[in-house]
């Protein structure tokens, strides 16, 4: 692994392992459900401050935690054709196992991932 790359997964290892300290927390505004706080923001008290990881312009990490889930966001490097058509077919495997996750967004945030 190059030097350079380290410190910036490094980075994002240590950040991951934080905000990973989640909690069954029911809703506070509906009875008897348990719904994720990053997505649903009722509550200001209940998201944590967000985190945005950048090495370059490109490649960065936005990280989204709350008491009872996360949210990660990833922009990869595509400096040419190649990279391009990985990202694009990491970002469709992904997809397709969005159901065995509690929760992956579908489609790119803003300025984070796209292809």
């Amino acid at each position: 692994m190059a030097n350079t790359l380290k410190p910036y997964l490094d980075c994002i290892s240590h950040t991951l392992e934080a905000s990973m300290c989640l909690r069954n927390f029911p809703s506070q505004v509906v009875e008897r459900h348990n719904k994720p706080e990053v997505e649903m923001r009722e509550s200001k008290e209940l998201c944590l401050n967000s985190l945005k990881i950048c090495r370059t312009e490109q490649e960065k990490c936005l990280i989204e935690p709350s008491v009872n889930s996360v949210r990660i966001s990833i922009g990869i490097k595509q400096s040419d054709d190649i990279e391009e058509l990985l990202t694009h077919k990491f970002a469709r495997f992904l997809e397709q196992r969005a159901e065995q996750f509690i929760i992956l967004r579908r489609k790119p945030l803003e300025g984070i991932l796209t292809y």
